[in-house]
């Protein structure tokens, strides 16, 4: 079994956890493909048997036979993955050494658990649904897809801005705010969370829009189907603006044309049995720990 290994960063106490980690694999008889910058950073400490069966550096070089690949790190690092793995429907499992872990929610003392889980089968593959971005200029190279959510926002210090959104081309509302969010499933207990949005359930079809402080107070988050097509005309002071795709970014112009619509393929994630949303929520929003339960 072939295996990808991804980590973009770590802190020296993290050292000791992706050794034990990357031994084990070893020891469960898996061949490692290595993420070229991360081998480099962790060489000195390893002491493998084997060499590794090479390595990658971008979603061009990374084998279709790869069977499964580990994100070692926070939710941003499991971000990254998708980028590499796009359409290639190869499993995603997120090990957590940063600090919430919604993506990557295995965490350091759950390691050896999972290892074993997943050694034996005892894992499910969910299916997540992703955003497409389709503009009028290129955006964002050869991944214009996001699992969590695309932004239009405001840049630097400039006035809040006009944000005209159309759903299948029906005028939907005129967000004047700082930002505008349009969440997926899986990023709607994100951003858009953190900015007054529902929780959704990772099977629904729908995006979540959130306007970011807004100006208007009546004007809330709004859930949609996904299978319609949400397009934006933005307007300020300024003469450009910020949109993003999870953790990535571009700068646009009131003359750019947006259009958000369903991705046509899917972002496996690993679970092991022991793992599920509403564990999850439970864990990291500490939903139903109210001592009075």
């Amino acid at each position: 079994m072939l295996v990808a290994l991804y980590n973009r960063s770590f802190e020296p106490e993290d050292i000791p956890t992706l050794q034990r980690i990357i031994h084990k694999l070893e020891g469960y008889g898996l061949h490692m493909l290595f993420y070229d910058d991360f081998y480099q950073r962790i060489k000195s400490f390893l002491q493998l048997k084997d060499v590794p069966k090479g390595f990658f550096s971008g979603s061009d070089d990374l084998p279709a036979r790869v069977e499964m690949m580990f994100s070692f790190g926070g939710d941003g690092t499991m971000l990254d993955t998708v980028t590499f793995v796009g359409g290639s429907n190869i499993p995603l499992i997120g090990i957590n050494l940063g600090r919430l872990g919604f993506l990557a929610a295995i965490s350091e003392d759950e390691v050896d658990d999972a290892l074993s889980s997943l050694m034996q089968g005892s894992y499910s593959i969910e299916k997540r649904s992703l955003l497409h971005l389709d503009a009028n200029i290129p955006l964002f190279g050869d991944s214009p897809f996001g699992l969590n959510e695309f932004t239009i926002h405001r840049k630097d210090s400039s006035s809040m801005i006009k944000i005209h959104t159309y759903l299948n081309g029906e005028f939907l509302n005129t967000y004047w705010a700082d930002g505008l969010i349009v969440a997926t499933p899986t990023g709607s207990t994100g951003y858009s969370l953190s900015c007054g949005g529902p929780v959704v359930f990772p099977q629904a079809s729908n995006f979540v829009i959130t306007p970011v402080a807004p100006h208007n107070l009546n004007v809330r988050s709004i859930v949609v189907p996904d299978d319609g097509i949400i397009s934006f005309e933005v307007e300020g002071r300024s003469d450009t603006f910020l949109c993003t795709l999870d953790s990535r970014s571009e700068a646009i112009t009131s003359e750019t044309q947006l259009a958000i619509r369903k991705e046509h393929f899917t972002i496996s994630l690993v679970r092991p049995h022991e793992h599920n949303f509403l564990k999850t929520i439970r864990q990291k929003l500490y939903w139903g720990i109210d001592k009075r339960n």
